[in-house]
């Protein structure tokens, strides 16, 4: 499979908390006339968390007849039960999007044994293909690569893996040890700076958040890679990591995600969900320092 460049979308909210249908379809289309291979519906950055099923299951719904085959769709289905996980990854299955992405629950830590269970029934009760994802910073605990290599020899609709560590070692390591078995396996960079490197070493690309703030200068990252352009690789690789910082600015980061995308035009609102609080004024200002800092011309 040739390596992508998939967005984890935000979910656009208006003032009083509700899901923004409009602007969500305006972002979709952005992201799309940027470039990038994917949008990833309802992810992390998609604050899930904070959605009820039945508007998670609109959105779904809308989205899926909104990018039709413009772009590949894949939709985040993760909730503290396995049955609601199981519920939304097989209505989303019947939307005809092209997989599912879940994490395991994420209060206590689990085990390994815990978590390929969890794995076995959701597997077991979908025909979706599935995305594994770990996220240790927010579960505790890690989807260590001989339980995804477990996981893939006993579900064949377990494709994909999402590891969002920024040490990339964790991600060569899933790549050594899942690739000579499956070498269709999906292995995706959850940290956008590590695109290049995950390709590098066989992974499929990256599952990247900056891609929401600037989506044509990651697609035209992954062209320059797969064309072997090494200069045009090193200017859009020092635009990311000027643009990672953008992740710092607020706790936890997607308000200022938002707000960099307001800044970038984006016609949307920059609220986010329920406690998380917008920028103050000191922090807009350093998302636009960040964005404006060292641009060179595409």
């Amino acid at each position: 499979m040739k390596p992508q460049f998939l967005v984890p979308t935000v979910t656009a909210f208006d003032p009083k908390g509700r899901v923004d249908e409009e602007a969500n379809l305006r972002i979709y289309d952005r992201l799309i006339a940027g470039g990038v291979d994917g949008i990833v519906l309802l992810g992390s950055i998609g604050e899930f968390y904070a959605i009820p099923m039945d508007e998670q299951k609109r959105m779904v719904g809308s989205a899926a007849r909104h990018i039709g085959t413009r772009c590949k769709l894949i939709v985040g289905t993760s909730a503290m039960r396995v049955e609601d996980c199981i519920e939304l990854s097989n209505y989303a299955h019947s939307q005809g999007v092209e997989a599912v992405m879940t994490i395991t629950p994420y209060y206590f830590d689990l085990s390994d044994a815990s978590v390929e269970l969890f794995y076995d029934r959701l597997a077991a009760s979908t025909p979706a293909r599935v995305y594994l994802y770990n996220f240790p910073a927010r579960t505790g605990y890690d989807l260590k690569p001989s339980v995804a290599l477990t996981l893939a020899r006993k579900h064949s609709n377990i494709v994909g893996y999402k590891d969002s560590i920024a040490f990339m070692g964790h991600t060569r390591e899933l790549a050594n040890t899942l690739l000579p078995e499956f070498p269709e396996f999906e292995i995706y960079s959850g940290f956008d700076e590590n695109l290049a490197h995950n390709i590098l070493s066989g992974g499929a690309g990256c599952i990247g958040g900056l891609g929401n703030v600037d989506p044509a200068l990651c697609a035209a990252w992954l062209r320059a890679i797969l064309g072997g352009d090494c200069g045009e690789i090193a200017r859009c690789q020092r635009r990311i990591n000027r643009l990672m910082r953008i992740y710092d600015v607020c706790t936890p980061f997607i308000p200022a995600i938002k707000q960099a995308m307001v800044l970038n035009g984006f016609e949307m609102t920059a609220h986010s969900a329920f406690p998380l609080l917008p920028p103050d004024e000191r922090q807009v200002e350093a998302i636009r320092a960040i964005l404006t800092e060292g641009q060179e011309p595409m």
